[in-house]
């Protein structure tokens, strides 16, 4: 389950040709929950960069601190407060990495999950709008996660699920059939993710320090026959 994010600046033009942004990418090398994030979502037919509030805030919640950060897939179209989000406002949360952390004897290793070659992740997540005078955002979301892949399964078993550029805008088209959107909601392939541990100070949320994202380690990787 990812509870914190690593946001860099991100190429996303290039990454989505047809994006909108009218505003700056938020960035934030150890975001964590019920913070302000970016989200890409679909407006008047084009993909658009906006902000959301991370932790899923349908109008019936009474208490935010209830509010979900992630979803499981498995469960979208069970739970109420996913089902309805999950047919019409799906989005995107563009990320550079999220962090992990691995049970240990004495402590728990985070871990930074990134692309192998370094380049933006976009994120499976869901939106809702929602009305309170306690903050200025009236949107909010929530990650939708998957099972680990065989690789990253000893440092996590749930993981946010990875969507392809190429499937982008029919993720985010509510026009988009069920059952094709759920074929995105898989463990990515072995070669897409890798792994270094990263300093414990991660695990305080208030340090906000770039080095939080720096390795300390070497990567874990899959290795193809042809790097053997």
């Amino acid at each position: 389950m990812a509870g914190r994010l690593h946001v860099a600046s991100l190429p996303l033009d290039g990454l989505l040709p047809r994006l909108v942004i009218d505003q700056p990418l938020r960035t934030c090398p150890n975001l964590a929950p019920r913070h302000p994030l970016s989200i890409i979502r679909l407006e008047q037919g084009r993909p658009r960069l906006t902000g959301a509030f991370w932790g899923l805030t349908p109008p019936w919640l009474k208490v935010l601190d209830h509010a979900p950060h992630c979803a499981r897939a498995e469960s979208l179209q069970e739970r109420a407060m996913f089902r309805d989000a999950f047919s019409a406002r799906r989005c995107l949360i563009p990320v550079s990495g999220a962090y992990v952390w691995k049970a240990q004897p004495r402590m728990k290793q985070p871990f930074l999950v990134i692309r192998v070659d370094r380049g933006p992740l976009l994120l499976a997540a869901l939106w809702v709008r929602y009305h309170t005078t306690l903050t200025a955002f009236t949107d909010s979301t929530a990650l939708i996660t998957v099972p680990s892949n065989l690789l990253l399964a000893p440092l996590t078993d749930r993981l946010p699920a990875v969507i392809d550029p190429a499937c982008a805008e029919a993720w985010l088209d509510p026009e988009t059939p069920l059952d094709r959107v759920h074929m995105n909601l898989s463990p990515a392939s072995l070669e897409l993710l890798g792994a270094f541990p990263v300093s414990r100070r991660v695990n305080d949320p208030s340090c906000q320090d770039w080095a939080c994202g720096h390795p300390t380690g070497n990567m874990v990787r899959w290795h193809n026959e042809q790097e053997i």
